[in-house]
């Protein structure tokens, strides 16, 4: 019964993490961002390659597809005003929850002579699991220069689920592109 009640109490603790994302972005601040009109895809890192399934490459993309045309920059083939690059790395962790339960004792002195019913004891229970977390760049580069800039930056908890984890990749490209020079178009 306790371990069960250690399992519903982390739950929404648990919900939260994966809910979460901490997103950061850099950038050429001399650069105008608002003349470029196309961008083409260069591609993935071979290694993120590998660590996605085709239904998540295309959910990552998809996103970013309509993060860029809400802001008024069409996809091209080849030869777009900038190009996008993304990649993911993963890490697998391990984090430790703990829940104390105390049952206290009654007692005390009287004139000197101990009464009661002991001190009380208590009981902790651990719990240990282990959860991969993601991190997603998309970096733009000038395709007349062939410089970066610009580098968003998303990390937080992967879900297991599909169904969840359509729903945090849109989140998480969302909250990245939030962090680009020019906003979506109103």
């Amino acid at each position: 019964m306790k371990k069960y009640l250690l399992c519903l109490m982390t739950l929404p603790f648990l919900a939260f993490a994966c809910a979460a994302i901490e997103v950061t972005a850099d950038f050429d601040k001399t650069v105008d961002f608002t003349g470029y009109k196309t961008y083409s895809f260069l591609g993935w890192n071979k290694k993120s390659s590998e660590l996605l399934n085709a239904f998540d490459k295309k959910r990552i993309e998809t996103a970013f597809y309509n993060e860029f045309k809400s802001r008024g920059i069409t996809f091209v083939e080849t030869g777009g005003d900038i190009e996008i690059s993304l990649y993911l790395v993963t890490d697998t962790k391990t984090a430790t929850t703990a829940y104390t339960d105390y049952y206290g004792g009654f007692g005390g002195y009287y004139y000197g002579h101990p009464w009661g019913w002991g001190r009380g004891f208590a009981t902790t229970t651990y719990h240990q699991y282990d959860y991969t977390v993601g991190t997603l760049v998309c970096d733009i580069f000038d395709s007349s220069g062939k410089k970066l800039i610009w580098q968003g930056v998303g990390s937080g908890t992967v879900d297991d689920d599909p169904a969840e984890r359509k729903k945090d990749i849109t989140t998480a490209v969302n909250k990245i592109m939030a962090l680009y020079p020019v906003a979506p178009a109103q």
